[in-house]
């Protein structure tokens, strides 16, 4: 049996919170941090665990087309599974670069309490 996802963790990014601590999230907003750290990580930049990440941001400058696609999609999907595996279960993965801004959407079921989640994810693409 998985362990129930983390109630409180170190919100993202990291910040002081009005009372001089640092500040926490909890619930969907922490899996959404969770999410976003996985698939923003490019595999190599932790120290100690260079294969963390999705390798996401290594193709936004791939040409477009069904295939590059259908390749960020799985990966996306497999890095999720890997990482995140013993909190949620991936239904589904969109994936949109549009003008220098790329969306990505997850949808996922929390294993804990088998509830649904979505979490959307738009990050400005360097230039």
């Amino acid at each position: 049996m998985s362990p129930p996802p983390p109630t409180t963790g170190v919100d993202h990014p990291f910040h002081v919170d009005g009372r001089g601590r640092t500040a926490t999230s909890d619930g969907a907003d922490h899996l959404r941090d969770l999410i976003e750290a996985v698939l923003f990580t490019a595999p190599g930049e932790r120290v100690m665990r260079p294969d963390f990440g999705s390798g996401l941001l290594g193709l936004l400058f791939e040409p477009g087309g069904p295939e590059l696609t259908g390749t960020v999609q799985f990966m996306v999907q497999s890095a999720l599974a890997r990482w995140l595996g013993n909190l949620i279960s991936v239904d589904e993965v969109e994936v949109d670069q549009d003008d220098g801004v790329l969306t990505v959407e997850v949808r996922y079921v929390v294993l804990a309490n088998r509830t649904a989640g979505a979490a959307t994810i738009i990050r400005r693409v360097p230039t």
